[in-house]
């Protein structure tokens, strides 16, 4: 059951989203830029540029800190021969995260292409390609690769496992919360143990398969390297390597708390006053040592996820713990309360009551720390319907609303709650009898004592309408809670909403556009006698490398002037290049014209022509053009 089950009345739930709609729009309104995943921002040479001479070297610029090694970076001639010394070099300088490697000397001209892959600082893998021409474009025999970083059937495995260690975590923590606060009884009930036993099982093995997968997962997508030892012992010396470890090494004092509250704590003696206080420490002890534990394990997500990078990781990471530890005893409670309402229908009216009322503060913390969340992750407006991380947001969103809405039928079938329902009559009960050693007998009579058992358990939960209605809202509750985990598993490894539209950006500004001639009418007027007139502009192919230009210049009556000087430049303001001056040869009368007119990069430039028509009389036009 969620939160709601707590509010007295339906305007406490209206105040409460009115609320937070406050705050989402405040924060979405002031974001400032900042992303989790890590986002190529650029590049030397530039995708698409067409340099005269081989550069150097090539180097990336990320948003953020990345992890690269020596096959990090590859440029491949058209041949497909690496063109790199396969040596990374660190360039980065204060703010700027910059990785390069150098060329050979002596590449032939034509088409490179560059392929990278890094691991960004919140533990995924990002990964492009693009290309450069060195004198001019040329066909390539590399054909840049289609999988995504992370993808195929390793991606596949690797999200798997994600899910069942959130679950799992899910199950242990909430699951022994739920003993621990709201029903002590239930920790000698053989199936909420198993709930609880399966949920540290599950993720102990989900750990392990993380970080068995982890290589293959960032580097070679190749299942079979999830068993190679020396690849493992790369894993174990990064970030995320680490986080598992020690997630491992905590799942082992979870084992502990589970064998105590299972253990000790369901063998107690309430007989006289000293047994009760003992029953009190002991149950201290294990909700203190339990959040510890439960703490330092959600804190494994934070320190290597998605809070762990980007604005403010400092906060960041406390609000990760709290969203984890709030959905955990929400969700995890949840189960615990179905299996009861199923396995024993007799718990106490108030031990559900002491449920709805944590599950009213999980949700409190889960809205505080979802919105702060959400701002770091989305950071607009446009975002949040723009990305594919903002769309599963809207879909997780939902998803709460209509839990919301499930939970206030939860709400009224616990208003009708009775107290336990009382045991049926001892005289219902099958008494043993005693028969003739006969095999075929014994398993007749065994048959009819389950029927009987079973028709008795029926019974028992059916006794009272107001928990039968209870079990099937809260049914419906965590088949919603099954698809909202799979969406938030969804969300912890999708790119966030400022990653893409800071990509998107970047992608605008340096993919090549088809060949598109540029063609130009520029009035002008210098002031003077036969001052007025029109430039006629052509520049063959309007992309970066070498083009054609042709200028003709026509008088006010629409013939050719044949004007003293003319001249040409062209600036990208956005990259402080140029101007980068142009000055044509005479063809003819009103006629000009310049071979192998060199644009560095695609771009949005600023053209501008100059025309003198006396010694005295001259102006100077501006147009921008986009150049691919």
């Amino acid at each position: 059951m969620t939160a709601t089950t707590a509010l007295s009345r339906p305007r406490g739930l209206s105040r409460l989203l009115l609320v937070a709609a406050v705050l989402l729009g405040a924060l979405f309104t002031g974001a400032a830029p900042a992303s989790a995943h890590a986002a190529l921002t650029g590049s030397d040479p530039k995708d698409g540029a067409v340099v005269a001479t081989a550069p150097k070297g090539v180097t990336l610029t990320f948003s953020e800190q990345v992890a690269m090694d020596d096959d990090s970076i590859r440029v491949l001639e058209p041949s497909g021969k690496r063109a790199d010394t396969k040596k990374l070099r660190d360039l980065s300088t204060g703010a700027v995260v910059r990785y390069g490697v150098d060329l050979h000397a002596g590449l032939p001209n034509g088409t490179y292409t560059v392929a990278w892959r890094a691991v960004s600082a919140d533990s995924h893998p990002i990964a492009g390609a693009f290309t450069f021409s060195i004198g001019a474009p040329s066909e390539t025999s590399v054909a840049l690769p289609r999988q995504e970083a992370g993808g195929g059937a390793v991606g596949i495995l690797y999200d798997i496992a994600r899910y069942a260690s959130y679950a799992g975590f899910i199950l242990l923590a909430g699951g022994a919360a739920f003993i621990l606060a709201c029903w002590p009884r239930g920790a000698s009930l053989r199936p909420l143990q198993r709930l609880v036993v399966r949920g540290w099982v599950t993720l102990t093995a989900a750990t392990l398969a993380l970080l068995l997968l982890r290589a293959p997962y960032t580097a070679s997508g190749t299942l079979g390297d999830a068993f190679d030892l020396a690849a493992l012992g790369s894993v174990l010396e990064t970030k995320t390597g680490a986080a598992l470890v020690s997630r491992l090494l905590l799942l082992g004092a979870a084992a502990l708390f589970v064998a105590v509250l299972f253990g000790a704590y369901t063998r107690r003696e309430d007989d006289g006053a000293e047994d009760a206080d003992r029953h009190k420490d002991l149950t201290f002890g294990l909700a203190i040592g339990g959040t510890v534990i439960a703490a330092g394990i959600a804190g494994t997500w934070a320190l290597s996820e998605h809070a762990s990078a980007g604005l403010q990781p400092g906060i960041a990471m406390p609000v990760d713990v709290l969203h984890l530890l709030a959905m955990a005893a929400w969700l995890g409670g949840l189960a615990a309360l179905l299996v009861t309402l199923y396995r024993d229908p007799s718990i106490e009216r108030e031990a559900v009551r002491r449920f709805s009322r944590i599950a009213f503060g999980s949700v409190v913390v889960l809205a505080a720390t979802g919105i702060y969340q959400s701002w770091r992750q989305v950071g607009s407006w446009s975002a949040l319907t723009g990305t594919s991380y903002g769309r599963l947001l809207l879909v997780k969103v939902a998803l709460v609303a209509v839990l919301v809405g499930v939970a206030w039928t939860s709400r009224r079938w616990t208003e009708r709650l009775t107290e336990a329902p009382a045991a049926l009559p001892e005289e219902e009960e099958e008494q043993p009898v005693t028969v003739p050693e006969d095999d075929e007998r014994a398993a007749q009579l065994a048959r009819q004592r389950a029927a009987v058992a079973a028709a008795r358990a029926k019974r028992s939960r059916d006794a009272d309408p107001g928990r039968a209605g209870l079990r099937r809202s809260v049914l419906a509750e965590a088949a919603i809670a099954v698809v909202l985990l799979a969406v938030t598993t969804v969300l912890t490894t999708t790119e966030p909403g400022r990653t893409e539209e800071a990509g998107r950006t970047q992608s605008a500004a340096s993919t090549p556009v088809p060949n598109r001639p540029v063609d130009l009418r520029l009035p002008f007027d210098t002031g003077g006698a036969n001052g007025k007139g029109t430039v006629r502009l052509s520049l063959t192919p309007a992309r970066s490398g070498a083009n054609a230009l042709h200028v003709f210049v026509d008088g006010a009556n629409g013939r050719p002037l044949d004007v003293p000087e003319l001249k040409v430049s062209f600036t990208l303001d956005a990259q402080q290049i140029g101007p980068l001056p142009v000055t044509p040869d005479r063809i003819a009368a009103g006629h000009w014209s310049a071979e192998g007119v060199q644009i560095p990069m695609p771009g949005e430039w600023r053209l501008q022509v100059t025309v003198r028509t006396s010694d005295i009389d001259q102006t100077t036009i501006d147009k921008n053009v986009k150049i691919g």
